[in-house]
């Protein structure tokens, strides 16, 4: 009799485990509590649907508070899809309190687009400052400046998606900056009025096909670089500098080549003097005696070579004594 009862007592209780397990009941019990319709048939079909229920009815409770029309079945298929229920809810209720027309449809799609919607929503109320690397710009006098700005955006959440992102308007805006000082006409000029730039870049529209409304752009910081104008000037400077040497060294060339020239013809030309001399003899237009005279005044001029020579030799060794 003892064993029967301990028997059915413990199945008793297996069958209460088993049942607060399948069946949430705590959980519909909050969710009644707090004002939201729902069955507990809907909470287990969510755990035969793989659903974890406490992540639709705690955005649940939540919405419901707050006000906010919003199904069950719609949290359920946002969960499925792989979004995140919780971040949709805080953006719907944030935007609900800023009274900012953000429906269901919009939120879960912003955020199945892989965008933090909860801080879309936050950055629409409270615009958001970012601020730019240090950008070089030269202006028309050669000087190289370096900008650095503070951009305040704020959400636009219809262009939120298909929207570019920070680097985007970034990037116009580093652009935006580049061209304004390569437009002025000196450095000093854009140091005096650094507010132009700002007026500048912002007629330009950069935020156009962002997700985000540029509210201001503020200069920050400016700070004088290189000269690049100067730089610029002395390498053009180096480079002609090379060409005159190159040219240079080419008339150089030619005329040591044409200097070897001539010699080799100085050297042809003595080559036929002998043919010549011979020739001259044998043809009787030069006598033995004319030539022997030739031979005489040609040792005469190598000998008063070779004393002026040695004269100049030996003065120079004089002096160098001296010194």
């Amino acid at each position: 009799m003892i064993t029967t009862t301990i028997i059915t007592a413990a199945l008793i209780i297996l069958l209460l485990v088993v049942f607060f397990t399948i069946i949430p009941v705590g959980m519909w019990i909050s969710a009644v509590a707090s004002g939201v319709k729902i069955s507990i048939f809907t909470l287990v079909g969510m755990k035969l649907r793989r659903v974890k229920p406490a992540k639709i009815v705690d955005p649940m409770i939540k919405a419901t508070k707050a006000g906010l029309d919003v199904k069950t079945n719609q949290l359920e298929a946002h969960y499925l899809a792989g979004g995140n229920v919780d971040s949709v809810v805080n953006a719907l209720i944030a935007a609900e309190r800023a009274s900012m027309n953000l429906s269901f449809e919009q939120a879960s799609a912003i955020d199945l687009a892989g965008r933090d919607v909860f801080e879309a929503v936050t950055m629409s109320v409270t615009p958001k400052v970012i601020e730019t690397p240090q950008i070089a710009a030269v202006a028309k006098d050669g000087i190289e400046l370096l900008v650095k700005a503070r951009v305040t955006v704020r959400t636009n959440i219809d262009h939120l998606i298909g929207g570019a992102g920070e680097a985007t308007v970034l990037a116009r805006v580093g652009e935006g900056i580049v061209t304004t000082v390569g437009s002025a006409q000196t450095h000093s000029s854009v140091l005096e009025n650094p507010d132009d730039i700002s007026k500048v870049v912002l007629e330009k529209g950069l935020d156009s096909g962002t997700a985000y409304d540029i509210m201001s752009i503020d200069i920050a910081d400016i700070d004088i670089g290189r000269n690049i104008g100067a730089n610029l000037q002395s390498l053009q400077a180096e480079a002609n500098t090379k060409i005159a040497q190159a040219k240079a060294e080419e008339r150089r060339a030619m005329a040591v080549a044409l200097e070897q020239e001539m010699k080799a013809e100085v050297v042809k030309a003595e080559a036929d003097i002998p043919r010549a001399m011979a020739e001259a003899l044998r043809s009787g237009n030069l006598g033995v005696l004319d030539y022997y005279n030739l031979k005489n005044v040609q040792a005469d001029t190598k000998m008063k070579n070779d004393i002026g020579t040695g004269v100049m030799q030996y003065v120079e060794n004089k002096k160098d004594k001296q010194l």
